[in-house]
Parts: C-alpha cells; sequence; structure tokens
C-alpha cells in the first residue's frame, strides 16, 4: 500500500468545494481546506504508485477549481 499527502491550489474561493468533491473520491482518506501557499490537503491511498498516479491525474486533477498539485509520497525511513 503506497500512501500520500497531495497538496493542492485552487482558484479564488473554490477551496472548500474542492475539499469536498475530493472527499468523495475512492482512495482518498482525508481531503481539508487550510490556510497557507496550498489550499487544500489530502491524503490518500493506493496498491502501488502507478495506481497512485492514476488517481491523481485522472481523478483529484479533474476536479474543478484545482490550479496545481503537489504529491508527496509517505516515506518509513
Amino acid at each position: 500500500m503506497v500512501q500520500a499527502y497531495i497538496l493542492i491550489q485552487t482558484e479564488v474561493g473554490k477551496a472548500a468545494a474542492v475539499a469536498a468533491a475530493i472527499a468523495k473520491i475512492p482512495g482518498v482518506t482525508q481531503a481539508e481546506d487550510v490556510t497557507g501557499p496550498y489550499d487544500v490537503i489530502v491524503r490518500a491511498e493506493a496498491r502501488n504508485v502507478d495506481e497512485l498516479g492514476k488517481l491523481v491525474v485522472a481523478q483529484i486533477q479533474a476536479v474543478d477549481g484545482i490550479t496545481r498539485t503537489l504529491t508527496c509520497p509517505i516515506v518509513h525511513i
């Protein structure tokens, strides 16, 4: 299982709607609108890195109002 945080920038005023839409996507375990340089932080999981990439590109980035994403895979050192 691969887990990651996805940091998201949105159009002005769209953070809450983007977080709510993303929270409904299978594989997303948490989606919160926040303040700071990013507007939404998402925690997601998938069976492998390829599936995580597909989740981000095909489903999360397709949500209306997103301008940029940054995916940060979780590592256990």
